[in-house]
Parts: structure tokens; C-alpha cells; sequence
């Protein structure tokens, strides 16, 4: 009966199966399938059986903070990684705000896991400090089997960081490369010969990324990298080539279904000079750099069937971007600079109906753009309204509404990623404190994982501090700038926060006291940083936060550099101090410069 007890023998036999009675075969299959980091991190915990089978059948790991774990118990731990990704300097150093020397080496992590691992097969490095050394030690190793090298935002120490001699070892040793990223990383250059040896010795090359870098090439070698490699579909590529140079490459390319990057150096009379370019039939994402006016029916032919549009790096007016836009009713992907307007945006949202995906970065400010290139409230509303299937929204706005956040909680039922930034353009803003708009947002976008909302002072009360905490029971990453009122404020918000991993704030209010009991409120919290609030000279209070395997470290502001502005006229980088804590196994990290205060532990 459905009610009776099992057999004693029988329930003993289950047991004894190990692994609770699910067979070691089915369960190595069964994990195979499971990439999601949190759900294999409850699978190895249920005990010693399944952490076994965890450990033999992971195949990727991403290491959040390159300070937070020592690789060599990463190797013991994961011996059969194929793929592995490390985070290294704060996000803040992407906006100049973490000095040169901080840290973030690669070299221990190459030296300890590159030839261990034996099946690795794929490596990401994201803003970490990169030499030649490092390079050669891991394609010594791993050279012979590495399809995956991304180096992301990475640069070098000093006058020894990594060149295009590390790349031409890339490309002569590592036969089975399929993706080279390199995008936005500071780069030697000591010639093109680097891309010369890839598509000599490469014939399987899927992606190549040297985007928003310094590097030349030439670009019969981009045409010999096309007829070599035929399976190329991504190419991204420095702003060194005019287009009208690259016909050759986009006749051959045949399968190429993205391109961003190369110029246009127009000179005067010759705007016909680019009538021949003919993008490749499969194309569908495309960035172009210095694009003008004059130069913008070169995508007109193909713009309906674009997927992703990159304007960022264009000349190209408020009008310009609406004539454009009204072309391209299939964009899954848009990213602009906020001289789009409020105009351009309602275009958008009248034309762009399957937008998944909108980022408006801050523009150069350059005469003229100011007055055209204002985003508000008004374009924001109109996106949310004629784009319903929105998952990310990155925007640089000049004024913002409760209306308009409320707009964006009503429709955008989508986002999962929201980041919003107001600038100080305007001596006055419509309406703030933004509090109840903001409440509006996070509790109807119930899929958002990741929030940043930076304001002006003033810009959102103790009370809109609290609902963000009252409301943010799924997000996993926050950035909040120039929020709350009182110490007060930010503890009712860390109250909240049951499931947040990385927290960032800048420009509070805030005592060393309350940020040290904001973080014992949040049980999930892996990461803290912090820039600008009420700072003692010692940092004496952050030791409230210390417990086991918690690191915190300090920055006091330095008094020479506080009166001192940089070339663009923000402050200098240490003007200001910061805390940094993080949960790690590796303990006091060894290479702290001196200006870093280690705190915990001592």
C-alpha cells in the first residue's frame, strides 16, 4: 500500500548506492547539464559524493574577484576546467577611478593553472594587468589546444605591458583559435605583423575583437584572414582603415554576420569614394566609426534587416539618428550617444518594436550637441511605451521623472538589467526625489538582476532609499550614487537586501559606522566599494564589518591631490577615500601598493 513503510533492507540498499541513491553514471550525466553557478553550488553541498562528481564535471567557472579565491586551490578543486574566467580591478577603473597600480596580476593565476589544467581550452581575463610573460607562459601550455582567448579591457604595468609581440606568439602557436578578443585594452603596438601570422596560420577563426584600441593593420591581411577563414563572422577592428580600403575583405567575407569599427576619411569632393562598399549579405550587426552625414547611405541598402546598431562613435546630429532609425525596424540592439535626443528616442519607440537591448552613453559635449543631444523623461517614456520587450536599459539622461520610471515599471515587464545616470547639466531638475517612481520601477520589473541608479544630491530620500531595499529582493548587483539623506536611510535599505552579491556606492553621505552595519545586514554580500562619503583618516570604523574570510582594505584621500583637478576637470583619483571589502578563501592579498590600507586581515 502507498502508506506502508519501505523495507528496512530495501531503504538500506538505496542508501547505500551512494550519492542519496542516485548511481554515480546518472548523476555525472545528469550535472553535465547543469551550468547555472548557484544551482551546481546547491548540488555540491548536499554532500560528499555529489562534491566529488561537481568537481570532476565542472567545465566552467567565472572567479568574480581575481582576490577572492587562490588559484591553486581552484586547480584542486576544478581539475577538469575546460573554461575560466577572472574579474580583476573594480569596475570604477573603467572611469579612470582606480589608480594605474592597484593591482589585479595575471601572472599568478597563468603560472599557477595554465598547464595543470590540461583540458582548458578557453580563458577570459577582464580588467587585469597583462604582460608578454604572461602571454608566452599560456600559450606554452595551452597554446596547442586554446580556442578562446579574451583579454577585456586589460592593460599593462607601465611601460611593460603586453604588445602585438605577445599576439604574433598567439597567432603562430595557437592553430585552433576561434576567438580573439581584445576590445578596449591598452596595447604596444610594434607592428602588424601579429594579423599577418593569423590568417597565415589560422583557418578556423570565428571571432576577431581589437575594437577601440590603437593597433594598425593592413588591410590586405584583414582580405587574407577572410579567404583563410572561412567560418569568420565577427570582426571588430581599431578605427585605422578606411572603409573604402576594406572592399576587398567584405567581397571575401562571405559569412561575416557583424563588423564594427574602421573610418571615414572624406576629403573634400569625394563623397562618391564609398558608393562601392557592399557590406557582406549576412551582415546584420554593425558599428561604424566617424560615420557623417554624408556617409550614411552606405547602410541604407541593408538597414532593415540589421539586428544590432552601434552609433556611439559616429558625427552623426540628432536628425541624422532619426532618419537612420525610421530604417531599421528590426533592431534587437541600439546603442547611441544621448545626442540621439528625445526626438531620436521617440523614433525608436515608434519604429523598434522587437528592441531588446538600449544603451545611451554620455556624448562629448561638444558645441552645438548640448542643445540638440538632451535626453529626458519624454524619450525615456516613449521607448518604454513602443518598446515592451526591453531586457536591458543603460541610459545618460538631463532630466528625469517619477512618471517616467513609473512608465518603465508598467510596460518594461522584461528588464533584467536597468542603470540610469543623471547628469548635471541642468541647473534644475522636474521632479525629485525620485521615490516613488523608483519604488514604481522595482516593484513591477520583478526579473531585474542588476540596478544603478546615480543621481544628483537630492535626487532620492531615506524614504526612496528604503523602498529600493523594500523592493530589491532579486537583484544581485546594485551601483547607487548620491542617494539617501542619513546613516539612517542606508541601514533600512541594507535591511532589504536579502539577496545582493556586489554593491558599489559613490558620492553619499554616509559614516564608516553605518556602511560597516549596512554590510552585516546583508547576508549575501561578496563585495563592497565604496568612493566618497564621510571618511575617518584611519578608516577605524570599517573594522566593525570584520569577521573570518572577510578582507577589507583602504584608501585615504590624499591631501596633496584634494585641490587638484585632472586635464577634464574632475578630481583626482585619491582626492577621495575608498574602502574595498570582499570575501575571499586566498586571506591578505600579497601585493598591495603602499598607499593601500589592509584593515583585516591584519
Amino acid at each position: 500500500m502507498g502508506g506502508e513503510a519501505p523495507e528496512p533492507r530495501r531503504l538500506s540498499r538505496a542508501l547505500s548506492c551512494g550519492c542519496g541513491g542516485v548511481p554515480e553514471e546518472a548523476l555525472h550525466l545528469v550535472l553535465g547539464y547543469v551550468d547555472d553557478p548557484r544551482d551546481r553550488e546547491a548540488a555540491s553541498l548536499v554532500c560528499r559524493g555529489w562534491h566529488r562528481i561537481d568537481a570532476l564535471t565542472r567545465k566552467h567557472v567565472t572567479v568574480g574577484f581575481c582576490y577572492a579565491a587562490e588559484p591553486a586551490r581552484l586547480r584542486a578543486r576544478f581539475p577538469r576546467l575546460e573554461s575560466l574566467a577572472i574579474k580583476g580591478k573594480p569596475r570604477a577603473a573603467m572611469y579612470g577611478l582606480i589608480p594605474d597600480d592597484w593591482g589585479a596580476y595575471a601572472a599568478p593565476w597563468v603560472a599557477e593553472l595554465a598547464a595543470p589544467l590540461e583540458c582548458l581550452k578557453a580563458v577570459h581575463l577582464r580588467r587585469m594587468t597583462v604582460t608578454d610573460d604572461d602571454i608566452a607562459v599560456l600559450v606554452r601550455a595551452r597554446g596547442h589546444m586554446l580556442q578562446v582567448l579574451k583579454l577585456d579591457k586589460c592593460s599593462g604595468k607601465e611601460c611593460s605591458g603586453f604588445s602585438t609581440d605577445a599576439l604574433r606568439l598567439v597567432a603562430r602557436s595557437c592553430r585552433s583559435l576561434r576567438t580573439l578578443f581584445l576590445e578596449e585594452c591598452q596595447i604596444i603596438d610594434k607592428g602588424s605583423e601579429w594579423l599577418h601570422e593569423l590568417a597565415v596560420n589560422n583557418s578556423v577563426l570565428v571571432t576577431l575583437n581589437f575594437y577601440m584600441t590603437d593597433l594598425k593593420v593592413e588591410p590586405a591581411d584583414l582580405e587574407l584572414l577572410a579567404k583563410n577563414c572561412k567560418s569568420l563572422i565577427s570582426l571588430k577592428m581599431s578605427d585605422c582603415c578606411d572603409l573604402s580600403d576594406l572592399i576587398g575583405f567584405f567581397q571575401t567575407s562571405k559569412a561575416l554576420q557583424e563588423f564594427a569599427g574602421g573610418s571615414f576619411n572624406n576629403e573634400v569632393g569625394e563623397y562618391t569614394k564609398y558608393e562601392k562598399v557592399k557590406f557582406p549579405p549576412r551582415l546584420c550587426f554593425l558599428g561604424l566609426t566617424y560615420m557623417g552625414r554624408n556617409e550614411m547611405p552606405v547602410i541604407f541598402p541593408f538597414s532593415a534587416t540589421l539586428k544590432k546598431l552601434d552609433l556611439q562613435y559616429t558625427l552623426l546630429t540628432t536628425e541624422d539618428h532619426c532618419q537612420i532609425i525610421a530604417k531599421c525596424p528590426n533592431l534587437l540592439v541600439l546603442e547611441v550617444r544621448n545626442v540621439i535626443g528625445d526626438r531620436g528616442l521617440e523614433v525608436v519607440g515608434d519604429t523598434c518594436k522587437k528592441l531588446r537591448r538600449l544603451r545611451i552613453e554620455r556624448g562629448e559635449e561638444e558645441p552645438g550637441e548640448e542643445e540638440q543631444g538632451r535626453v529626458s523623461q519624454l524619450g525615456l517614456t516613449a521607448v518604454a511605451v513602443g518598446c515592451r520587450e526591453l531586457e536591458y536599459i543603460a541610459a545618460y539622461v538631463s532630466d528625469i521623472t517619477n512618471g517616467a520610471l513609473e512608465s518603465i515599471g508598467t510596460f518594461c515587464k522584461n528588464l533584467y538589467d536597468f542603470r540610469l545616470v543623471l547628469l548635471d547639466r541642468e541647473r534644475e531638475i522636474t521632479d525629485l526625489p525620485l521615490d516613488n517612481g523608483v519604488r514604481a520601477l522595482l516593484r513591477n520589473c520583478t526579473k531585474l538582476r542588476r540596478f544603478a541608479f546615480y543621481l544628483r544630491p537630492g535626487g532620492l530620500s531615506d524614504v526612496g532609499l528604503g523602498y529600493i531595499g523594500q523592493y530589491s529582493g532579486n537583484i544581485q548587483y546594485m551601483l547607487l550614487g548620491n542617494v539617501g539623506e542619513s546613516d539612517q536611510g542606508l541601514i533600512h535599505f541594507a535591511m532589504g537586501c536579502t539577496n545582493l552579491r556586489k554593491l558599489e556606492l559613490r558620492s553619499c553621505c554616509f559614516s564608516e559606522r553605518a556602511l560597516a552595519i549596512a554590510v552585516l545586514q546583508m547576508p549575501s554580500l561578496r563585495y563592497i566599494w565604496v568612493q566618497g562619503y564621510r571618511a575617518s583618516p584611519t578608516g577605524r570604523d570599517l573594522m566593525l564589518m570584520a569577521r573570518p574570510f572577510w578582507n577589507i582594505e583602504f584608501a585615504p584621500p590624499s591631501l596633496e591631490s584634494s585641490y587638484q583637478l585632472t586635464a577634464d576637470g574632475q578630481p583626482c583619483v585619491d582626492s577621495q577615500a575608498q574602502v574595498l571589502a570582499y570575501y575571499s578563501l586566498a586571506g591578505r592579498r600579497p601585493d598591495c601598493p603602499r598607499w593601500l590600507v589592509t584593515l583585516h586581515p591584519a
